[in-house]
């Protein structure tokens, strides 16, 4: 008896009915000689500090950094029991084998590893690795299983992004909300590097100086010519007066024909950003629509970096681009050839293929699916025919001209052939929003040199110098895929020498937003200002694309066996301790990350922790710690509106950082008058803080002299 696992209980059933396991159990299918489980995603995961030490339940920086040895985990309370499910099974007497049949990839490695170890099992592995959940997918995994053990380093570089991930978010967040003494500060090993990027971006924008310009435009016979830019206006309309009614000789005409090659299939991140520019989705619900889409076999593994398809489909390919267009309403009446060799290079195929359509959309009942998943497989399908297509030709023509002693210039274009671009015109066309596409020039009549034309009419346009655009989820995608890029020149595939991977960008972008670093408004994505803030005080280690980059590279090397996870954790441990010395005996406080979200006055003179003003008063927040820190200074203090004064926010920062400030224009109740004085803070630690006067002493008068 062999025992598969998969990673969730809608894959279970479909590898079930393929082997037929069709008898249904607590927690599992049996039959035909197979059990098939499944996990319920991660049902192992890396303990949390206070498992380590109970001192861990509370945060102190001289407590870190923390750097457990050995590693613990634990199971999830919400799946205990199927854990323990899953722990019987690998148990039972006559299961010989097991099958780890979780997704094909890193995370799908771990769910499997970490629940095995766990569950004591030391029976042997085979792997099934599939990028599709069709039936001959299915059937064709099962008669190529491999040994577990090709896996091991797969396995390794898994765990050692989940230690780092735990190592960076445990002490970061730690260190500097112990340090802000507010709000938790959540910091990720490309959490924050990704708030980076969208914080240097919007100050890139606040501090971008507009600056107007303008350009003559010639109306000539059939097409119109710009000249350049002039920053001044007044210049601008002495050439529209000069060029009005007077002839434009034509000084060169050239004309290219160019080809536009069809677009490469897409992997996840490349689909994610269509699918925002085209219908406003989410990374993560793009992710989830195709994961879905997957599970119903309709498309092919979801979490992939590959943008090619293999040699041995190429044989296939013609008839899969058949059945796919026959089940697309925009396809009916269309030209599709299909190139394959375009899309086919093994080098560029790792772990998993392009993502595709399968030929079960064809006999599916697409009207049925929920909209999200019908326009994203569409989406897909579209891409196909586009990827295997013919190129798109077309003329450029281009033109200068002189007229009134300047230099104009026109653009036009002709197409040749519309090749793969007429699949994308009518899959556009039936999209309700339509996207924004700058409008290709139109054709230019017949020219030629020393040609003679008149300027029928000039006039001047007004326009401005662009700010950088704020990030959207499609822009933002493409920056964590190609930061730092120039930085692995030297390694190859360097576009995706970003952070982060396909699969878990679209995770780090939600944990922004839900974390309160990050909003969004319609499309664009904005940092908060405690987001904002957050990146002021990080330091580049965190903060660096470069870094965050390299470490991705590192954990590359893992997985293909060239670099041991020894070595790597190595290397984040000795990061973190260097970055926690840096900060010894460092006070900060800010009013964007305390935890009240109230400005910052001071430190409480009791606990250390940030005073923030409220509305009654300028009071510490540790107000609710146990025991709670009762200091406050109140506003309607009986000392200060006896003298006619009021406890502001100056005065109150003022006695927080020194204990003391002079004041004039004191009233004396008893006496009628206004004087001078030093107010002191004495604080008991009782409820209420007492203040006192001092006075400058008063110069001695000399004595006058007597008779001797």
């Amino acid at each position: 008896m062999q025992l598969v696992i998969a990673e969730k209980p809608s894959v279970a059933m479909a590898l079930s009915k393929v082997l037929g396991a069709k008898s249904r159990r607590d927690g599992y299918m049996e039959g035909g000689g197979w059990l098939v489980s499944w996990c319920i995603g991660h049902l192992v995961e890396l303990a949390p500090a206070d498992a380590y030490d109970p001192r861990y339940s509370k945060w102190n920086y001289a407590d870190l950094p923390i750097l457990p040895e050995p590693w613990q985990f634990q199971v999830l309370p919400d799946t205990k029991k199927q854990f323990e499910t899953l722990k019987n099974l690998m148990h039972r007497a006559d299961v010989t084998a097991l099958i780890c049949a979780t997704d094909a990839g890193r995370e799908g490695e771990l769910i499997f590893r970490l629940t095995y170890h766990l569950c004591g099992c030391t029976k042997p592995v085979k792997r099934l690795w599939i990028s599709s959940m069709e039936e001959a997918a299915i059937r064709k995994g099962f008669d190529n299983l491999l040994n577990g053990e090709n896996y091991d380093n797969l396995y390794a570089a898994a765990l050692c992004r989940a230690k780092a991930d735990w190592l960076i978010g445990i002490n970061g967040t730690r260190l500097f909300t112990t340090l802000y003494q507010g709000k938790t500060l959540n910091v990720g090993r490309v959490q924050t590097p990704t708030l980076a990027l969208l914080a240097e971006r919007e100050a890139a924008i606040s501090g971008f100086q507009k600056e107007k310009f303008y350009t003559v435009e010639l109306e000539l016979d059939g097409f119109r010519a710009a000249s350049e830019r002039f920053f001044s206006k007044t210049d601008a309309g002495k050439l529209r007066t000069a060029c009005v009614g007077k002839p434009a000789a034509v000084q060169a005409v050239t004309r290219k024909e160019k080809t536009e090659r069809p677009p490469k299939l897409y992997d996840l991140t490349t689909l994610q950003r269509e699918a925002n520019r085209l219908f406003d989705y989410t990374a993560q619900q793009t992710l989830d629509y195709l994961q879905s889409l997957y599970e119903k076999r309709l498309a092919t593994y979801p979490r992939t970096d590959s943008r090619y398809l293999t040699e041995d489909m190429a044989a296939g390919l013609p008839a899969l681009c058949q059945s796919v267009a026959a089940a697309l309403p925009f396809a009916a009446d269309l030209s599709l050839p299909v190139n394959a060799v375009q899309v086919i290079d093994n080098s560029k195929v790792s772990d998993h293929h392009a993502i595709l359509p399968t030929a079960e959309a064809s006999k599916a009942d697409l009207s049925a699916l929920p909209s999200g998943e019908k326009n994203i497989l569409f989406l897909v399908a579209a891409r196909l025919l586009c990827a295997v297509g013919e190129p798109h030709t077309y003329a450029e023509t281009a033109v200068t001209l002189e007229c009134g002693g300047a230099v104009f210039s026109a653009k036009g274009r002709t197409e040749i052939a519309a090749g793969w671009t007429a699949v994308e015109t009518a899959f556009h066309a039936t999209l309700k929003q339509k996207p924004k596409q700058a409008e290709p020039s139109p054709p230019l009549p017949t020219l030629t040199e020393g040609q003679k034309l008149t300027a029928e009419g000039a006039s001047v346009k007004e326009g401005a110098t662009s700010p950088p655009a704020h990030f959207t989820e499609d822009t933002l995608l493409s920056a964590m895929e190609h930061a730092s890029a120039e930085d692995f020149a030297k390694l190859e595939d360097v576009e995706r020498k970003g952070f982060g991977t396909p699969a878990t960008r679209a995770g780090v972008i939600e944990k922004l937003v839900r974390s309160g670093f990050v909003e969004r408004k319609k499309k664009q994505l904005l940092p908060t200002e405690k987001g904002t803030e957050l990146v002021k005080v990080m330091p580049d280690v965190l903060k660096s694309a470069k870094l965050t980059a390299e470490w991705e590279e590192r954990l590359g090397a893992v997985e293909r066996g060239e670099l041991s996870p020894e070595d790597f954790m190595a290397g984040i441990s000795a990061m973190l301790t260097e970055l926690v010395k840096g900060y010894q005996g460092v006070t900060v406080a800010s009013a964007a990350l305390s935890a009240s979200g109230r400005a910052v006055i001071g430190v409480c003179p009791r606990c250390g922790k940030n005073v923030v003003e409220g509305k009654k008063s300028f009071f510490c927040e540790g107000w609710n710690a146990t025991p709670p820190c009762g200091f406050a200074l109140w506003k309607n203090d009986r000392f200060f509106t006896g003298k006619r004064k009021e406890l502001t926010r100056k005065v109150a920062a003022a006695l927080l950082k020194n204990g003391r400030i002079p004041m004039t224009g004191l009233f004396s109740e008893k006496k009628g008058i206004l004087y001078d004085a030093t107010v002191v803070m004495e604080d008991t630690g009782e409820k209420f803080v007492r203040f006192k006067l001092e006075f400058d002493p008063k110069p001695k008068t000399p004595k006058k002299k007597g008779n001797q």
